[in-house]
């Protein structure tokens, strides 16, 4: 479906400014680092022998179950932040809402590095998946806020890129310390303490929303921005913005599906269990020890070199087509992982060493895939972003609960419950996903069938001095 600007006339590309890429990397370097190390810094401390030490890990009966709950609350934590996105966002504004998740990790960071139990640190680890998976939501809907729509696929992709230099760099982390042998053999909290315009015209403030789209667009561009948007807020305001809204109007229901759908289909790459549980999975192909946590280290960083260049091509394929291809063969890459672990078990008298070998590479080809094509709306936006992290927050405690125990009983056959669902996402991805490949945020809406609204504003009876009026008790806020 097509949706044109019959009205508004932009200039040429949606004028990309220097000042989009400036503040969008100025966020990634903080906010999208410290989600991604905070998200990945649990597999590095699994591969420290001081970390199983003093937890007794090598030792309790129930040390399975403890893996399994120290990973699953994480995600249990991220299902309630994924709210805040919404709650704290649409409130009071994308910034604070960036700040209080980014609180929610440092306290959280400081508490886990100085647990003296495993219930604290359990604890603690759901405080921080609720802050990491808060990040992760809010800010890609920051930047696609500010993006020009031809840029948009590219901007927003560079939180995922940051994303894995923070991944790279919990990974390295863990493995330069596992060489620090201090007295009290406490070397694992180091690592974990390491941490670090719609809405203003939706409320009424018309002159900084202004000055934002000027800095972010240019002049020529400037206006016609505004009032685009503008004119869809006016529209907006007509309809009800509530979850139950969400629940009960077509349109917002077949997108909140289709986000669901996404969150689960992305997951059964199963890109989680393997980052989460690297130094288990190497050592059961023989790499163990400082192996078990060079391997994170080099997949990592691999993952965030592919990223970067993933920001390059994102925005060059229709976006459904895209992913569907991009599964498929991030999948096949575990098929032969599969495959190989399967009938080349490691520890097996004459067994092919080099079967470990390929099964490491395979792996890495697998990242390699997933960072190229896979990781890489209007007023219920925030509860779109919303629905989207609470899905995969949801899977993920099934996948992160059951993976240590699934490993055990068995063992390759768990890929198999990436790989067959996984498949079936693929084929939906092309045939039912729509392609939203340069489109603004507002033509997006219109592909959902929402009343989209490219009048000038100045033609609605309401018009700005009753916007202004309306929402003159937000002026100072946010």
């Amino acid at each position: 479906m097509e949706v044109e600007d019959t009205n508004f006339h932009h200039v040429h590309k949606r004028q990309f400014t220097s000042y989009n890429l400036a503040v969008i990397l100025a966020m990634c370097s903080t906010a999208s680092v410290s989600m991604g190390y905070s998200a990945s810094i649990i597999g590095p401390s699994l591969g420290q022998p001081s970390f199983i030490e003093f937890f007794e890990l090598a030792t309790r009966s129930d040390a399975t179950p403890l893996l399994s709950t120290m990973n699953g609350l994480f995600q249990a934590g991220a299902f309630f932040g994924a709210f805040g996105i919404n709650i704290i966002g649409d409130r009071y504004g994308r910034k604070v809402s960036i700040a209080t998740a980014c609180a929610l990790v440092l306290i959280s960071g400081a508490c886990l590095a100085g647990s003296v139990n495993i219930g604290m640190f359990i604890a603690f680890r759901f405080i921080r998946g609720m802050g990491s998976w808060w990040l992760l939501g809010v800010i890609p809907i920051w930047i696609s806020e500010i993006s020009p729509p031809h840029n948009r696929g590219g901007l927003v992709d560079i939180h995922s890129a940051f994303l894995l230099i923070g991944y790279a760099t919990a990974a390295w982390t863990g493995y330069a310390f596992f060489h620090y042998h201090p007295a009290a053999n406490n070397q694992w909290r180091a690592p974990i303490g390491l941490q670090v315009t719609r809405w203003l015209l939706s409320k009424g403030r018309e002159e900084q929303a202004r000055v934002v789209l000027e800095k972010l667009h240019g002049r020529d561009e400037m206006e016609v921005e505004f009032r685009e948007i503008k004119a869809q807020i006016l529209s907006d305001s007509a309809y009800e913005s509530t979850w139950r809204a969400v629940a009960t109007k077509p349109s917002y229901r077949k997108r909140a599906l289709l986000t669901m759908a996404v969150a689960f289909g992305i997951q059964m790459t199963g890109v989680l269990v393997v980052n989460n549980y690297g130094p288990r999975i190497y050592g059961s192909l023989g790499f163990d020890g400082e192996h078990a946590l060079l391997c994170p280290g080099a997949f990592n960083t691999l993952a965030a070199g592919c990223g970067m260049l993933a920001i390059f091509l994102v925005d060059l394929f229709p976006r459904n087509k895209f992913l569907s291809i991009g599964m498929a063969i991030v999948l096949l890459c575990l098929v032969v992982e599969a495959a190989l672990v399967s009938n080349f078990p490691f520890g097996v008298p004459g067994q092919n060493a080099g079967a470990s070998k390929a099964a490491l590479a395979m792996l890495f080809l697998y990242i390699s895939f997933s960072q190229f094509t896979v990781d890489g709306a209007h007023h219920l936006r925030a509860k779109g972003m919303t629905v989207a992290m609470a899905s995969i927050a949801l899977i993920n405690v099934l996948w992160l609960e059951v993976a240590p125990i699934a490993f055990d009983a068995i063992e390759w056959r768990f890929y198999l419950v990436f790989i067959i669902p996984g498949y079936l996402f693929a084929i939906g991805a092309w045939f039912i996903l729509p392609n939203t490949k340069h489109l603004s945020l507002e033509q997006i809406a219109a592909l959902f069938g929402d009343a989209v609204d490219i009048r000038d504003p100045a033609d609605s009876i309401e018009g700005s001095e009753g916007i202004a009026e309306r929402f003159e008790h937000t002026a100072k806020s946010g």
